[in-house]
């Protein structure tokens, strides 16, 4: 079980996604808008898992993503929209969100995303057989399904 924050401007999304979460065996911790001060608060809970809906891919949306990753340097992010384009995959890609949820939330879509994600970062994690084990880390870019 993760712990897990929804940060969206709605709150009937944000309860939402927090029955698919719990449901799926996650613990949401915490929940809350884009202010400043909710931002401050849901950082002290340190998820493992964000989901976060910035609205309108912008600017100002993105640094939000930034300040949060410099924050929370380990959480996986998980961008959630109900318009997810390639211009918007390849803007949060290049932030290090790590999956994407589509709204109108499907429970099992939305816990797919989430267990394919950390699946394929553990896979990445592992030294290869054929690759000597030096301890020297690769970068890898992760991309959703």
């Amino acid at each position: 079980m993760l712990r897990a924050v929804i940060l969206d401007t709605n709150a009937v999304a944000r309860n939402l996604l927090t029955s698919v979460l719990n449901n799926g065996g996650h613990e949401v911790v915490g929940d809350a808008n884009l202010a400043p001060a909710s931002l401050a608060r849901i950082i002290k809970l340190k998820p493992q898992i964000i989901c976060i809906d910035i609205g309108e891919l912008n600017e100002a949306g993105l640094t939000i993503i930034d300040q949060l990753r410099k924050d929370l340097p380990k959480a996986l992010f998980f961008l959630v929209s109900a318009k997810i384009d390639a211009p918007t995959l390849q803007a949060a890609q290049q932030r290090g969100v790590h999956g994407f949820i589509v709204k109108p939330f499907n429970s099992v879509a939305v816990l797919s995303a989430i267990r394919n994600t950390i699946l394929r970062i553990a896979k990445q994690q592992r030294p290869s057989e054929s690759q000597p084990t030096t301890g020297d880390s690769v970068a890898s870019v992760v991309r959703s399904d």
